[in-house]
């Protein structure tokens, strides 16, 4: 099926509506031709796509004898005049600039057929940055011009580019240039890590990366700040866990912090302490603050090169469109990079939260919000900590620790002052909440703030009236809270990938009745939630191809552990949440998400059709092409 060549099957209001995109001389032959087959009774004459052309104008010379007018105004506006031959339709349409051939293309539009599920075309036109035709590649190739590009795809399967709906595009960047510590597989190795980067810093430099995670080391202990004092040279130390939420700092770091033995946990954060009290490095969520102010900003050049190694990863695997959680100075270095043409990914970035209402709207107007490359979008605030470092927040307490009930960040009576304030300003809101009570401070916020909203005649960010407010993670809903997304419109943007990582510990911080609900991608669809997906990117790998894996199998990469299998969900479940989901998530499923003419044309291509592939085999997944507006940002080599 050609998607440019649909007929409209509306009542006949307008004869000249309802005739095929063709030659209208081609059209009323191929009529006559089929009204002599009728008559002949020609079982084997080919039948077109629809007859619905031909039926409307039956009609329209059925109704010669009352409504002569009706006929004249269908031939005039049919058939060729004398004077000037109409031209072929194929001559009238502007040429395209590109032309991609010869592929297996995934539109992401349903076909509602028993045979497939998804719509299947070979070629795609490509206008300026837009899709101008989907079809066949010898009904495309009449769009070829002169000037026309044509790439021949070999066969290879493509689809929608991946809208990574959450990810954290600057601290990716800076951990690659930092001390990446990701996928160490014991405190030894850490610590040679962090001593190879001694040997080349500067006297007194601070030593700052990230990616570590204990539960994957044999010896599954926490390190501390005496561990790092030994190979640190005297150089301040601050390296983050691999969620973000958890950071261990040398004894340098927190003397320039101001971290002593009398130091207060603040609101949201706890300071880990021995039997004598003294802090032991490790800094739990936002006691992670005062260290952090105390290390010196980057330069522009140090920012700039590390956003620039973390958007060619997302090139390189495919992600054409990132919803970031970055810093102010990192969306600047965004607008330098789309003003010199060089912004090789389209970027909604969050906003604080916690800043004024005058702050946020004084952001929100410094860049158009018509900018479909970049623009600011939704605010994102933290209701708890993570799963791993034992700071998400529950209802109950941690299996594996009795006493602890996790880190809530806000007194709930102020948290829901504050997010009827945003959202009567007009601001999408997303909440980080991962533990049972934590997105229970969501969702009583939310029902707050859309209260207000509907009694104020307040609109949502797009203009109407589906605020899309969006809870970041979910990982540890109940049923009560899954059915109190769908009524409220809640998006749960959820990163598949995580239960790569969490299964190994999961279910000891839960308990099995718990775990089970955990990370249940079938639980919120089957409830009718809008699902949005991510990879949590620098917390996990940028590749969508691991969620893909995880969201079908909910197997460990080994494939030799199994996390509760009744979460699974089809193929087509979570390209559509990878996708479209994640354009809804941002208010731009009109413009991305589906490969149809008229949306933007941002499309990957793979050398696998993942559809058809086995779910181990994912892992292996390689990009071969990525085109963001027309433009290929990334070719495989």
């Amino acid at each position: 099926m050609n998607l440019n060549n649909r007929v409209d099957a509306g009542p006949m209001s307008d004869c000249r509506t309802t005739f095929p995109l063709r030659s209208s001389r081609r059209f009323f032959a191929n009529f006559a031709v089929r009204k002599r087959l009728t008559a002949k009774n020609a079982e084997s004459a080919p039948r077109t796509q629809s007859r619905a052309p031909y039926a409307r104008l039956s009609r329209c010379l059925s109704v010669k004898a009352t409504a002569s007018g009706i006929v004249s105004a269908c031939l005039l506006a049919s058939l060729p005049s004398h004077a000037q031959a109409a031209p072929k339709p194929e001559e009238a349409k502007p040429k395209a600039d590109i032309i991609f051939v010869h592929a297996n293309i995934y539109t992401g539009v349903p076909a509602n057929t028993p045979f497939s599920s998804i719509l299947r075309e070979e070629a795609i036109a490509v206008r300026g940055d837009r899709i101008q035709a989907v079809g066949k590649t010898f009904d495309l190739m009449k769009l070829k011009g002169p000037d026309t590009q044509v790439i021949d795809l070999g066969g290879h399967f493509v689809m929608p580019g991946f809208n990574d709906a959450h990810l954290h595009l600057a601290d990716a960047g800076q951990q690659k240039l930092g001390v990446d510590l990701d996928g160490v597989k014991s405190l030894d190795e850490m610590r040679e890590r962090l001593a190879a980067k001694v040997q080349t810093a500067r006297p007194g430099e601070w030593i700052v990366g990230g990616g570590w995670d204990e539960t994957a080391w044999l010896v599954k202990v926490l390190p501390s700040r005496w561990d790092l004092d030994e190979v640190s040279g005297g150089h301040p130390v601050f390296l983050d866990r691999v969620d973000g939420h958890l950071a261990v700092a040398n004894t340098r770091a927190l003397q320039l912090a101001g971290i002593t033995l009398a130091s207060r946990d603040p609101q949201g954060g706890h300071i880990d302490r021995n039997d004598a009290g003294e802090p032991t490095g490790i800094m739990r969520d936002t006691a992670q603050d005062a260290v952090q102010l105390a290390i010196p900003k980057l330069s522009h050049d140090q920012r700039r090169h590390a956003i620039e190694v973390a958007l060619a990863e997302l090139a390189e695997n495919g992600v054409t469109s990132a919803q970031d959680n970055s810093g102010w100075e990192d969306f600047q270095i965004y607008e330098e990079l789309e003003k010199e043409g060089k912004l090789t990914a389209r970027i909604s970035e969050w906003l604080p939260f916690d800043e004024t209402v005058e702050q946020l709207d004084r952001k929100r107007a410094s860049h158009p919000q018509s900018d479909l490359m970049l623009h600011t979008g939704m605010l994102k605030g933290f209701m708890d900590g993570s799963l791993g470092g034992h700071t998400a927040a529950l209802s109950e307490p941690y299996a594996d620790d009795p006493k602890n009930f996790g880190l809530a960040r806000y007194d709930a009576e102020k948290l829901n002052a504050m997010t009827v304030e945003r959202v009567l300003a007009g601001f999408q809101i997303g909440f980080h909440a991962i533990g049972d009570k934590g997105i229970q401070m969501a969702l009583d916020a939310f029902a707050a703030a859309e209260k207000a909203a509907k009694e104020a005649n307040v609109k949502a960010a797009n203009g109407g009236d589906d605020y899309r407010l969006r809870i970041e993670h979910a990982q540890c809903p109940t049923v009560a809270q899954i059915a109190q997304f769908k009524q409220l419109k809640v998006i749960a943007s959820m990163q598949p990938s995580h239960v790569l990582t969490d299964m190994r510990w999961a279910e000891a911080r839960l308990g099995p009745a718990r775990a089970s609900l955990s990370y249940g991608w079938a639980a919120f669809l089957n409830k009718g939630v809008t699902l949005a997906f991510g990879t949590d990117y620098n917390v996990e790998p940028v590749s969508p191809y691991r969620g893909l894996y995880a969201a079908v199998a909910r197997k460990s990469v080994d494939g030799k552990q199994e996390f509760f299998p009744a979460q699974r969900i089809t193929m087509d479940q979570a390209i559509t949440a990878y996708t479209t989901g994640s354009a809804f998530a941002e208010f731009e499923e009109k413009e991305k998400g589906k490969i149809v003419p008229g949306m933007l044309a941002d499309f990957v291509v793979l050398d696998r059709d993942v559809t058809a592939t086995a779910a181990e085999k994912l892992l292996e997944t390689k990009v071969l092409r990525t085109v963001v507006g027309g433009k290929t940002v990334y070719e495989g080599k």
